[in-house]
């Protein structure tokens, strides 16, 4: 697959065939998200396997802060229950995770809050890079992604649950694996250019 094909053909897949999907395979996605550029050549991305023996412990502590929050937002039990579920089951259930975190040790200690969160904001793009170039590199070898947010609305929980290094901020999970049987991807709708790019 050339790589407009899958630019264009890429989707974010949630559900996956019971196929395993290789170390040797994350070790090669992973090399190739850390391709992107990164500020101050730096080399800020830290990726976690999580191991199926891992993700159960994962999963609850990242659902026991959700039910927090859904809990005081007045949310109803039943739907609480529902959405957490649904989280618990694709930490799981997914052939291989992976924790994207973003480490700032090289970033720059700016004396003003502002250049501070600009140098965080460059840190943080840095990682968005090397996630595209992970889901693209997934999609030319037949496997899909899915980048979800959820650590972002529980880091602490994130953190402790796998012993992350303290310089590690947990962002983004990846779920990948290769598509169900007759999986075919929704078309796209075509976004006008004029949406998104402007002349000035």
């Amino acid at each position: 697959m050339d790589l407009l094909t899958a630019i264009r053909s890429r989707r974010s897949l949630r559900r996956f065939a019971e196929r395993p999907v290789s170390d040797d395979i994350v070790r090669e996605l992973v090399a190739l998200a850390c391709a992107a550029p990164a500020p101050h050549h730096t080399r800020p991305w830290r990726f976690t396997l999580v191991r199926p023996e891992t993700r159960a412990r994962l999963a609850t502590a990242m659902t026991e802060a959700w039910r927090r929050d859904l809990t005081a937002d007045g949310e109803a039990p039943q739907r609480i229950e529902t959405l957490l579920e649904r989280s618990r089951r694709r930490i799981e259930g997914a052939p291989a995770l992976l924790l994207a975190g973003l480490s700032l040790a090289g970033a720059r200690r700016w004396p003003d809050e502002r250049r501070r969160t600009a140098e965080r904001d460059m840190f943080v793009q840095s990682l968005g890079g090397a996630l595209q170039n992970l889901a693209l590199a997934a999609q030319e070898r037949g496997l899909g992604c899915c980048v979800l947010g959820s650590p972002l609305f529980c880091a602490p929980a994130v953190s402790e649950a796998l012993s992350l290094p303290a310089d590690v901020e947990p962002l983004f999970l990846v779920m990948l694996g290769y598509p169900p049987a007759g999986h075919e991807a929704a078309p796209r709708e075509a976004l006008p250019l004029a949406d998104v790019l402007s002349e000035r």
